[in-house]
């Protein structure tokens, strides 16, 4: 079967996998294989090849270059295995570029055996005494990565597993004050990058990496009533669906520049990422004098402050998109989360505490 490029033939085999062959130019009798399809980054190297009569070499991945059962052999086909979790949707992007600048310290040293002795990972965790929510990440990583390898055989044992932790945990993000978002938006007028993000944050409750995907193309009607209605970014996350509140409508409106996303970056476009989002947002709380304050504490601040006025924890849950309550088992359908979200929400509108 022919497939947009001249020459190049698409051969569906038994096992369901595809085979790409290709006519060299000028022998139309003759077939040479690739390796790989159109979109693939390698495919204009091998295709071209192919045409002039060259037999191509096979792309390779980055474990077919390490010594084999060195910890570069291990880590490349770990990296491996979750860029095509990636490329399915089971895994994020997030999440591999993590591992990766984790994981990346071991590559150091290349060569080296792939079972790193366990005294030694603990060298290098404590090597990382000035950050140690960072060396426990470190360690969590590696340990994750051993896991994999067992269960696949490539490895026995898991020296990772075992390794005390050096970081105790704090409360997290420091809680918005009302007092806290009156000098925001005194710094940060109406129309500005800077409003419309806190508004979506303070008015949603949203994580600020959906504050790259939220937009108009989310809003909706229920029961007459204009709403908003999105799937949160992070995994396992359930469906929001609250009330689109009138200081968020004429945030998000007031921009003369209006584009997919109710918050945009350089050019119109939405931000690539959380990360880069929240990196924005810091600068923005800085340029406030809220330095301590991130966005993440817009999301904190809300919850707390629902429940002060009195809103169960399916109420809070309703609009935090959260799946499910840490003391039951019970799920809140669509039509629940909806009228729970509206009553909510009321209560704060009410309580003129963002005002």
């Amino acid at each position: 079967m022919n497939v947009d490029y001249p020459g190049l033939l698409e051969e569906p085999l038994p096992s369901g996998s595809v085979r790409y062959r290709v006519r060299p130019r000028g022998d139309p009798k003759k077939r040479i294989r690739i390796f790989c399809g159109p979109g693939h980054v390698d495919f204009q190297r091998q295709y071209l090849a192919a045409r002039a009569g060259e037999q191509p070499e096979p792309t390779k991945a980055a474990s077919d270059y390490a010594k084999e059962e060195s910890i570069s052999w291990l880590a490349n086909l770990y990296f491996e295995h979750l860029e095509k979790r990636v490329t399915a949707g089971t895994t994020s992007a997030k999440t591999l570029k993590k591992k990766r600048n984790l994981l990346n310290r071991l590559l150091v040293r290349p060569d080296r055996r792939m079972v790193i002795p366990q005294e030694k990972l603990i060298e290098m965790k404590d090597a990382m005494a000035a950050t140690p929510a960072q060396a426990d990440a470190f360690i969590e990583a590696v340990a994750v990565m051993y896991d994999w390898a067992m269960k696949r055989k490539i490895v026995r044992s898991n020296p990772a597993r075992g390794i005390d932790k050096v970081y105790e945990k704090g409360e997290g993000a420091t809680p918005w004050k009302a007092a806290d978002v009156k000098q925001f938006f005194a710094t940060h007028k109406i129309g500005t990058k800077a409003h419309v993000a806190m508004s979506i944050l303070l008015w949603t409750g949203c994580r600020i990496e959906d504050t790259t995907i939220l937009g108009r193309s989310h809003e909706c009607v229920i029961d007459g009533i204009a709403a908003l209605r999105w799937q949160p970014m992070k995994k396992g996350s359930s469906e929001v669906v609250i009330p689109l509140l009138p200081p968020l409508k004429d945030a998000v409106r007031a921009p003369k520049i209006q584009g997919a996303t109710y918050l945009l970056g350089r050019g119109g476009r939405p931000y690539s990422s959380g990360d880069s989002a929240s990196a924005i947002f810091k600068g923005w709380c800085v340029d406030a004098g809220l330095p301590h304050l991130s966005a993440h504490g817009v999301r904190k601040g809300l919850g707390e402050l629902l429940a002060e006025l009195g809103c169960s924890q399916y109420e809070i849950m309703a609009i935090h998109g959260h799946s499910e309550a840490k003391t039951s088992e019970i799920y809140t359908r669509r039509v629940e989360r909806w009228k729970l979200a509206l009553k909510a929400m009321e209560k704060v509108k009410l309580s003129h505490a963002w005002s």
